[in-house]
């Protein structure tokens, strides 16, 4: 991307609140208070959600439930580090974190 025509990211400070606990849901697939099965899974994502992975490509609904399934199946301990969220509101009531 193009570093003069990049958006300028910034949290309006009427959104905080919302910003805050948007924050405390992500990774939202790697927090096991929010569920471990696939029907909770499901219950997080629309019908048509994705995913963009660390390599870049994009990921469709079943790819990302087929694949925390398989996470469920091995005990390990993934470490996640998160910094630098914005967050926007879309239309009323939708945000958009990044």
């Amino acid at each position: 991307m193009n570093p003069e025509t990049a958006p300028t990211l910034a949290t309006d400070p009427a959104l905080l609140g919302v910003l805050n606990e948007l924050i405390g849901r992500e990774p939202i697939f790697h927090r096991p208070e929010w569920g471990t099965t696939r029907a909770h899974f499901e219950n997080m994502t629309t019908a048509d959600s994705w995913e963009v992975g660390a390599s870049g490509r994009p990921y469709g609904r079943e790819d990302v439930l087929a694949e925390l399934e398989r996470r469920q199946q091995v005990q390990t301990v993934d470490v996640w580090e998160a910094a630098g969220f914005h967050c926007r509101e879309l239309p009323k009531d939708f945000y958009l974190l990044t």
